[in-house]
C-alpha cells in the first residue's frame, strides 16, 4: 500500500511550514531515511526523510509553497498504485486529517474549505491566517475581508493572497525585473529564515534602547587551561574537549548569577528576572544564524556545559533542533562568539526581550605591567556587552561586564 509523506508538526505553537527544496522528483527510487526535501517553520530549517521505500510517486507541493502541518506532501508506493486518495482536499485526505488530529489529541469540528468558499473566523471576528501569507497581505496592502482560504477550516494560506492579487491587478506592487545573464548582478529572493532574522533584528533596534559597553580581559588563565586540555587529550587522559568558549561561557553564567538584572527579559510594563541561567548560544549555520538556548545551564559543570554547547550547535547545523528552544523566549541570556574570525569590537543586536547580549572577540595582545617595573604584552579578549537601557541601567550594566572580565582572569579547571 501507498505511504504519505506527511508534512511534521515541529512545535506546538508551529501551524504551517514552507517547503524550500525538494531534493528528490517524481519517479525517483527512494529508501527510508534519504532526505526528500528541506523545509522552514517561523524558527528553523529542517531535512525531512522518506517514511518507506518505494518510488515518489507524486509531489503535492512544489518550492516555496506553505503547507500546513500534518497535510500530506507526497506519496511514496509501487509504480501504478494510486495516488488521488491522498491529494490534499480530496475526501480521503480529510477524513484522514480529521483522524489524525484526534489522535494527538486536537479534535476539531473544523473541516477543509476549498478556494471560493466564505473565509472562516475565529471567535471574536479575528481572521484565520497563517504569519507568512498576513505579512504578504500586509505589504501588498490587501483587504482580508475579500480573500477566500484554501487551508484547514478556511485558514488562509499565501497561496490565497498570491490569486488575490492576480484577480486584483490594482493592488499588486510590480515585481523587480528578471535578471538575465550578462548584467553584471544576480538576484536572489530572500530564504524564510533570512527573512525572520532580518525582521528580527530590525525590530529589536527599533523597539528597544540598545547601548554597548567593552572591555578586555587578560585571558592566561584561560589559555594555559586550554594547554593543559589538549595535552590531557593528547595523552589519553581526557576524551572530551573543553573549548574557550566552553569556559567564557561558564564564566558568563556564574557572572550572571552574581547579575540576575542581566538574566531576564523585559516585558514592556514588568521585568521577569529568572532563578536559572537559561543560556542562549549563536551558532552560524548554512540555513542562517540560529540562537539555540542550553536550558539551567547554571546547574551544569564544566564538562557538561561544554557538551550541551556542542550538540546545540551541531542540532542547529543538521536542522534537528528542537523548534522550541530557538524561540527568543527559551533563553534568558545569549553569547555571540566571533573570536574566531578575527573581529576585534562589535556591537550585538539583543533578542528581544531579553535584556542583554555579550559579543565575545578574538584575543590580542596588549602592553601591560608584569610586575617588579617590568613592561610586556600579554593576551586579552574582547568583551562586549549590549544592553536594553530600558531594564539596566549603565553603572550595573558596567558591573556585570566586570563580573564577567573578573572572573575570565580567575579561572581554574
Amino acid at each position: 500500500m501507498a505511504t504519505p509523506v506527511i508534512m511534521p508538526k515541529q512545535g506546538q505553537s508551529v501551524e504551517t511550514c514552507v517547503i524550500t527544496t525538494w531534493f528528490r522528483q517524481k519517479g525517483d527510487t527512494v529508501k527510508t531515511g534519504e532526505i526528500l526535501c528541506s523545509y522552514e517553520t517561523d524558527k528553523a530549517s529542517f531535512d525531512l526523510e522518506s517514511p518507506a521505500d518505494g518510488i515518489l510517486l507524486e509531489i503535492f507541493f512544489s518550492d516555496g509553497d506553505e503547507v500546513p502541518v500534518l497535510e500530506n506532501i507526497a506519496v511514496i508506493g509501487k509504480e501504478g498504485e494510486e495516488t488521488e486518495p491522498f491529494r490534499p482536499g480530496s475526501e480521503k485526505t480529510a477524513e484522514a486529517s480529521v483522524d489524525k488530529k484526534q489522535d494527538g489529541k486536537e479534535k476539531t469540528n473544523e473541516t477543509p474549505v476549498t478556494t471560493g468558499e466564505k473565509m472562516a473566523e475565529m471567535p471574536g471576528g479575528r481572521i484565520k491566517i497563517s504569519p507568512r501569507a498576513r505579512k504578504l497581505a500586509l505589504l501588498k496592502k490587501i483587504d482580508l475581508k475579500t480573500v477566500a482560504g484554501s487551508g484547514p477550516g478556511g485558514r488562509i494560506m499565501v497561496r490565497d493572497i498570491e490569486m488575490s492579487l492576480k484577480t486584483a491587478p490594482s493592488f499588486t506592487v510590480p515585481k523587480a525585473p528578471v535578471t538575465e545573464s550578462g548584467q553584471g548582478f544576480s538576484d536572489k529572493p530572500l530564504s524564510n529564515v533570512r527573512r525572520i532574522i532580518a525582521s528580527a533584528m530590525h525590530t529589536s533596534l527599533q523597539n528597544s534602547a540598545q547601548l554597548t559597553h567593552h572591555m578586555s580581559a587578560d585571558v592566561r588563565k584561560l589559555l594555559e587551561a586550554r594547554r593543559k586540555i589538549k595535552d590531557e587529550i593528547q595523552s589519553g587522559k581526557k576524551t572530551h574537549d573543553i573549548t574557550l568558549n566552553d569556559m567564557i561561557c561558564y564564566c558568563v553564567i556564574k557572572a550572571l548569577k552574581k547579575f540576575p538584572e542581566a538574566n531576564s527579559h523585559f516585558l514592556g510594563d514588568s521585568i521577569r528576572t529568572f532563578a536559572g541561567v537559561h543560556l542562549g548560544l549563536a551558532v552560524d549555520t548554512p540555513r542562517g544564524l540560529m540562537v539555540p538556548a542550553i536550558k539551567n545551564a547554571d546547574a551544569m559543570s564544566l564538562p557538561v556545559l561544554s557538551k550541551e554547547l556542542r550538540e546545540a550547535a551541531e542540532a542547529c547545523r543538521r536542522g534537528s533542533i528542537s523548534p522550541e528552544l530557538l524561540q527568543s523566549t527559551a533563553a534568558s541570556f545569549t553569547v555571540s562568539n566571533l573570536g574566531a574570525y578575527g573581529v576585534e569590537m562589535f556591537t550585538p543586536v539583543i533578542n528581544l526581550p531579553q535584556v542583554a547580549i555579550l559579543g565575545v572577540c578574538a584575543i590580542t595582545h596588549r602592553p601591560a605591567d608584569l610586575g617588579n617595573g617590568v613592561m610586556g604584552f600579554i593576551p586579552v579578549i574582547g568583551l562586549s556587552l549590549t544592553y536594553d537601557h530600558r531594564a539596566i541601567d549603565g553603572g550595573p550594566a558596567t558591573l556585570f561586564l566586570k563580573e564577567i572580565k573578573t572572573e575570565i582572569e580567575k579561572f581554574e579547571i
